[in-house]
C-alpha cells in the first residue's frame, strides 16, 4: 500500500514527486466541476492528496481537506503556498471517517489504482459515499486496462530529464512488468542527480480494474455515475479511451 511504499513515504524519493508529475490535466477539470451548477462546491475532500498541489489550487475557491496516508507527502503539502489554509489529515482512504460531508470528493492522479484488490477499492468507494453531502459529487480516475499501449517499459525507452528546483538536472527512468492474471503492474522509478551522480530508486504496484468492475463496485457502494469520461479534457468514454473517469453522486440524492 501507498503508506508503506518508499516512493510515497521516503523523503529521498518524495523530493522528486512534483518535478516528475508537473503535467496534470485533471486540475482544470476538478476546478471546473467545483464551479459547476447553481450552487458551486464550497467544501472539497481530496482523498489521496499526495503533495497537495491540487488541494492548494482548489483552496483559493473552496474549503479543502486533504487526506493521505504518507507522512512525507503531507510534509511537502503543508509547506507549499496556501498549505496553511488546508486541513491535512494523515489517514487511509479505505477507512477514514471525518464525521462530515463535502460538496465534492476528488481522488485524482490515478490514486484509485494503488488499491490492489476489489475489497480495497470497494472500501474506498464506501468512504466516498460516506463523505458526500446531499447533492455532492465525486470524481476519480483509473487507467483503462485494455488501452492499446504497452504497459511494460524499459529503462532506455523511458529516460527523460527533469529540472529540479533544488537539485538541478535529474535523469529519470522507469521499468515495469505487468501480470495479466492479476491485472497488477509492478514498476520501479529511478532518479539520478546529475551534479552528484547519486541514484534514488523505489518500486510500487498499481492495479488496472476494468470499467465494468469499477461500475459494479460504484453501484454496490450506493453511488451512481452521471457521466463517464475517457480523458481529462471532457471527452466521452469510448472503447479507445485512455482513462476511466466517473463523475457521480450518491444514489439517495
Amino acid at each position: 500500500m501507498a503508506a508503506r511504499d518508499p516512493i510515497y513515504n521516503d523523503p529521498a524519493l518524495v523530493q522528486f514527486y512534483d518535478a516528475a508529475n508537473s503535467a496534470r490535466d485533471d486540475y482544470d477539470m476538478c476546478l471546473a466541476l467545483a464551479a459547476e451548477g447553481p450552487q458551486p462546491a464550497r467544501t472539497v475532500l481530496d482523498l489521496g492528496c499526495g503533495t497537495g498541489t491540487l488541494a492548494a489550487e482548489m483552496s483559493a475557491r473552496c474549503t479543502v481537506t486533504g487526506v493521505d496516508p504518507a507522512a512525507a507527502m503531507l510534509n511537502v503539502a503543508r509547506k507549499r503556498p496556501n498549505g496553511g489554509a488546508i486541513r491535512w489529515v494523515q489517514a487511509d482512504a479505505r477507512d477514514v471517517r471525518l464525521g462530515e460531508r463535502f460538496d465534492l470528493v476528488v481522488l485524482t492522479g490515478h490514486v484509485f489504482q494503488v488499491f490492489l484488490t476489489p475489497q480495497d477499492r470497494s472500501a474506498v468507494l464506501r468512504t466516498i459515499a460516506a463523505h458526500l453531502a446531499p447533492g455532492g459529487r465525486f470524481i476519480f480516475d483509473t487507467r483503462k486496462p485494455d488501452f492499446p499501449a504497452p504497459k511494460e517499459r524499459s529503462a532506455q525507452a523511458s529516460q527523460r530529464m527533469l529540472n529540479h528546483p533544488d537539485l538541478g538536472q535529474v535523469l529519470t527512468w522507469n521499468t515495469s512488468q505487468f501480470d495479466p492474471t492479476t491485472s497488477v503492474l509492478n514498476y520501479q522509478n529511478h532518479f539520478q542527480v546529475i551534479s552528484t551522480g547519486q541514484v534514488h530508486s523505489a518500486g510500487a504496484q498499481i492495479a488496472y480494474p476494468s470499467k465494468d468492475q469499477v461500475a459494479t463496485q460504484i453501484q454496490a457502494a450506493g453511488l451512481t455515475v452521471d457521466r463517464w469520461l475517457g480523458d481529462w479534457h471532457g471527452g466521452t468514454f469510448t472503447t479507445t479511451a485512455r482513462e476511466i473517469i466517473p463523475i457521480g453522486r450518491r444514489v439517495s440524492d
